[in-house]
């Protein structure tokens, strides 16, 4: 397999060193955090989140030496691994949100993957690879960040579709794994958080003439929402049945913008985002009986150019929108205070040198 263990004590060059005081990451930062890949600066932004404020952390932005595709960080806030090319490298968040290489060596894994995310446990990173039909399963070091490869389970893909691995989420109660696949539909696997072993379940093939780019559960595990692109997109919402089962709900997929690419879930799990990225707006829902969506005042609400990923920060009263066109690159808004969930744009920032390009944000839990 592509995806190999790559020895704990390789190292990784020509990253910021520690800072005085900056507290090491061993036990988790307690800060609120935003951390955005700039594929355009081969960089990582770092940025405080405060009262409709972004500030660059310490050292930020991070030089990479290689492109950045994806981001995750554990739910201890300990380490944020990042995906190039062809490695997963972990990074120690330090207690003032500066990013610092563990003891151990930056490079963790090698493997090319598109999309990442930690077990609800913190103990698995998984990864869905873009060279191969597979997700890679990690066992993470939660000391020092190291990762083991655990598996390597092949899911198949529909005759006539063509395979474009999007994200990889594992549903918060930890027993299941979704993979959206572009055109190819979606994959479904069953999980043991206990012993990381990961079996392939079923597939959804919507349609071959649209494309599922994202996804995100509700924190009951009831529910999936998929950013759909292609003819008939929008958000398209599943009810999850015995072993991840899905059912589509009356009246989905629910209209959104152009080239849906991106979605969460408000911290309540009373409202629904979609990131349109061709329109450079985003889709604001209200979240009813069975799942039914119903679009809030004044959605689709303007966004960057070509925003591309979004996510809700730790306190729940900030969405941050990263837009690989700029202008802006990162956008905070807020949720407005007379009409629930409607967005208020309350502050932007540059996240490097422009053209950044952000492809992905990871947020602080």
């Amino acid at each position: 397999m592509f995806a190999a263990l790559l020895p704990a004590l390789m190292g990784c060059g020509g990253f910021f060193p520690p800072l005085p005081n900056s507290g090491g990451g061993g036990g988790g930062s307690t800060g609120n955090y935003v951390y955005v890949a700039n594929a355009g600066r081969n960089s990582i932004g770092g940025f405080a989140i405060g009262t409709n404020t972004l500030t660059k952390v310490p050292s930020s932005p991070l030089t990479l030496g290689y492109s950045p595709t994806a981001l995750a960080i554990t739910p201890s806030n300990s380490f944020l691994y990042v995906a190039g090319p062809s490695s997963i490298n972990a990074y120690t968040i330090n207690s003032n949100g500066s990013l610092t290489t563990p003891s151990g060596g930056g490079t963790a894994a090698i493997a090319t993957v598109v999309s990442l995310d930690v077990s609800p446990d913190g103990n698995w990173l998984i990864g869905l690879d873009g060279i191969q039909q597979v997700l890679d399963v990690y066992e993470i070091n939660t000391s020092t960040g190291g990762l083991t490869l655990a598996a390597t389970v092949t899911y198949p893909v529909a005759t006539g579709t063509t395979w474009v691995p999007r994200m990889v989420r594992v549903a918060p109660n930890g027993s299941l794994i979704f993979a959206a696949l572009g055109t190819a539909g979606d994959a479904v696997f069953n999980f043991n958080t206990s012993t990381g072993v990961t079996t392939y379940s079923q597939s959804l093939n919507p349609t071959t003439v649209t494309s599922d780019n994202a996804l995100a559960v509700d924190s009951g595990t009831t529910y999936l929402y998929v950013a759909r692109s292609g003819v008939g997109p929008g958000v398209a919402v599943y009810s999850i049945g015995n072993g991840g089962k899905l059912t589509s709900v009356t009246g989905s997929p629910f209209a959104a913008g152009t080239q849906t690419y991106s979605i969460v879930l408000s911290k309540a799990g009373t409202n629904v985002y979609a990131a349109n990225r061709a329109d450079s707006t985003i889709s604001g829902y209200s979240i009813g009986t069975n799942a039914a969506l119903t679009q809030l005042t004044g959605s689709p609400y303007s966004s960057g150019q070509q925003v591309t990923a979004i996510g809700v920060d730790s306190s729940g009263k900030y969405l941050l929108a990263a837009a690989n066109g700029g202008s802006p690159d990162l956008t905070m808004y807020s949720f407005d205070t007379t009409t629930p969930g409607k967005l208020v744009s309350a502050t932007s920032i540059a996240t490097d040198t422009d053209p950044a390009n952000p492809v992905a944000i990871a947020l602080t839990h």
